[in-house]
């Protein structure tokens, strides 16, 4: 062998290497990887939606308890004692909804805060350690309006963190998909989903030396 072919096969086995221990580390995100919001609507979505159209979700209910929200529980990967950067792809079809007294970041992710509106959709992330939650769907205004995500995100968690993911509609309506939007390669593509959503996928982790 000669030193060309040495440093080429040499090269090959740090890549190799290196692929293996980036995907070993995006294993303790896994409580993250694919999760969904959904507020799928309650009726069928019609042949020719009227533009900027209320409907009724599908998670209405008669107790204020649980009207038109969910919580899901989650523990997150890694080692007690290490701190990771999860880089977060987010995806998905949504009404606006203002936040306020936190961090804007782009035009969509909000770090901190509190919700700004009684009546729209919220999207919420909360990390127990280091303590933080963060919403998806931000916008200036709110309104009869529909319109697709697609943007990365980073958040750092600690090993072993409790990850409460929330969504809540609040009022029991919902902007529907009445445009027909559809997000590209993000089930259910081609179709649209009848009502809204959003995906988050793992796209890197890092561990915070």
């Amino acid at each position: 062998m000669n030193r060309l072919q040495f440093t080429l096969c040499l090269t090959a086995i740090l890549f190799t290497a290196h692929s293996f221990a980036a995907d070993d580390l995006k294993k303790v995100a896994a409580a993250l990887d694919g999760y969904r919001f959904e507020f799928p609507c309650r009726d069928p979505m019609p042949e020719n939606p009227k533009p900027g159209a209320d409907g009724i979700s599908a998670r209405m209910t008669d107790d204020p308890k649980t009207n038109d929200k969910f919580t899901d529980v989650k523990t997150f990967g890694g080692e007690a004692g290490k701190r990771y950067k999860v880089a977060l792809r987010v995806r998905g079809v949504v009404e606006p909804m203002m936040y306020k007294d936190g961090q804007q970041v782009g035009e969509r992710f909000y770090i901190g805060g509190v919700p700004n509106n009684k009546t729209y959709n919220i999207y919420q992330l909360s990390v127990s350690s280091p303590a933080q939650h963060f919403f998806f769907n931000r916008d200036d205004k709110v309104g009869h309006r529909i319109f697709t995500i697609d943007y990365t995100a980073t958040v750092e968690i600690d090993g072993g963190a409790t990850l409460t993911l929330h969504g809540n509609g609040q009022n029991g309506h919902m902007i529907t998909n009445f445009a027909k939007l559809v997000v590209p390669d993000v089930a259910p593509a081609p179709k649209p989903f009848n009502g809204q959503f959003i995906q988050l996928d793992v796209v890197e982790v890092t561990e915070v030396k």
